[in-house]
């Protein structure tokens, strides 16, 4: 089982569950948490191969489902049987299939950095990744991609955080997670149009350059979704910019309990 964390407030509270991003674990949370803990039930998880998770654990084929399931594998162990979900990066993806797959465990999805679609330039850093990730240390890969996707001076702790968590992984957790940028845009199309009836925010930075377009072309299409931009917040706007970020998100899980109220 992934290695997980909670903060019980309330049981009667909803359960906020956070997925962090390739590369980072759990602990890119450090600033949500403070408030969060103060309104809601949370789950903390780390990926399979990230942080205190363990590794290993791929078998050929694998894929988001398999990721996902995972997560979903802690829900059941806790008896969660719905939460609102937070993600950042290619946790949003993974958030995205678990709402796909096991819609009725996602009250809604606060898809932050959100990754709807590879553009070129992503795609291009891709194959670059896949032709080189035998030669070149994976840390060397990963800190030209945290420097392309975050490349601006206020970005630095972001990029900083980012860094020294991927530095936990290995060479081969590297590659098995970069084997699921194979075809992801289709495989995103997909799970968009299956899920757009799940009250979804989707969050960006104003300098997230290569992912913050498709995202606002995704939303327009789909009508319970929103987008909040971040001005001076890059990919990662939980760090860059968290204060904005946590009373943008709170306040939207704390709609959407109204909402069912009413």
């Amino acid at each position: 089982m992934l290695y997980y964390r909670t903060y019980v407030k309330d049981e009667s509270l909803p359960w906020v569950t956070f997925v962090h991003g390739a590369g980072g674990s759990s602990a890119i949370w450090y600033k949500q948490m403070r408030e969060y803990k103060k309104h809601f039930n949370v789950l903390l998880v780390d990926l399979r191969g990230h942080g205190q998770s363990g590794r290993g654990t791929w078998e050929e084929g694998d894929h988001f489902s398999e990721v996902s399931l995972e997560i979903v594998e802690v829900l059941d162990h806790l008896q969660i049987t719905e939460s609102h979900f937070v993600g950042i990066s290619l946790g949003t993806i993974v958030i995205q299939t678990i709402a796909q797959d096991h819609p009725e465990r996602v009250a809604s999805m606060i898809l932050g950095g959100a990754i709807t679609e590879l553009n070129w330039r992503t795609r291009f850093l891709i194959a670059i990744a896949n032709l080189t990730k035998y030669m070149l240390p994976y840390m060397l890969l990963y800190q030209l991609f945290a420097w392309i996707i975050m490349p601006k001076r206020n970005h630095l702790e972001s990029r900083h955080a980012f860094v020294r968590q991927a530095a936990k992984m290995c060479q081969k957790e590297f590659i098995n997670w970069l084997s699921l940028t194979k075809s992801v845009n289709p495989y995103l199309g997909k799970i968009q149009s299956s899920i757009s009836h799940i009250p979804t925010l989707f969050i960006m930075g104003q300098e997230d350059h290569l992912f913050i377009k498709s995202v606002k072309i995704i939303a327009q299409k789909a009508k319970t979704a929103t987008v909040k931009v971040i001005t001076g917040a890059g990919h990662v706007c939980n760090i860059d910019k968290p204060d904005a970020f946590n009373q943008i998100t709170i306040d939207f899980i704390r709609r959407q309990k109204r909402r069912l109220a009413s």
